[in-house]
């Protein structure tokens, strides 16, 4: 459970210095019309970290699915709020379960069984998929995205 605090840790930290990274005037940017804005991107990448850690320690999540990317307040500072507070929820609830508990078998989203531990791992692809695709935005917004964090 140690490495995996260890990692959401730096998952966070790492995902602040995207957040602080892109300029308050682009964080409206799309690649393509039909792409999600950097904002978006972001928000989303919050609400996944609520709506999966709340489904892996089986407690209720503290917003509705999607409340985070569909909200009107796309600034930085609301943004980065919402992120970082969904990181801090996921770290909450790992902090509250035992080993046993983390082995324990869950049914995701009414169809997926799997252990809390897979659960939190699929959380840990979502949130560096969108993270990944983030950088494309940073560039596009003639920013030099931050070094990677593997350690």
């Amino acid at each position: 459970m140690e490495e995996v605090l260890k990692n959401w840790e730096r998952a966070k930290a790492y995902t602040k210095e995207y957040l602080d990274a892109m300029p308050e005037d682009s964080y409206l940017l799309k690649p393509t019309p039909l792409c999600r804005s950097f904002a978006d991107q972001m928000l989303h990448l919050a609400d996944g970290n609520f709506s999966f850690a709340a489904l892996a320690a089986d407690v209720s999540c503290p917003v509705a699915f999607g409340e985070c990317e569909q909200g009107k307040d796309k600034s930085k500072a609301n943004v980065t709020k919402w992120v970082m507070e969904s990181y801090d929820f996921v770290i909450e609830q790992l902090n509250g379960l035992s080993d046993d508990d983390f082995t324990a078998v869950t049914t995701l989203f009414g169809r997926y069984k799997m252990s809390r531990r897979a659960v939190f791992d699929s959380l840990y692809e979502h949130q560096t998929h969108h993270r990944g695709q983030a950088t494309v935005y940073l560039r596009l917004a003639g920013i030099v995205p931050p070094g990677q964090k593997l350690f």
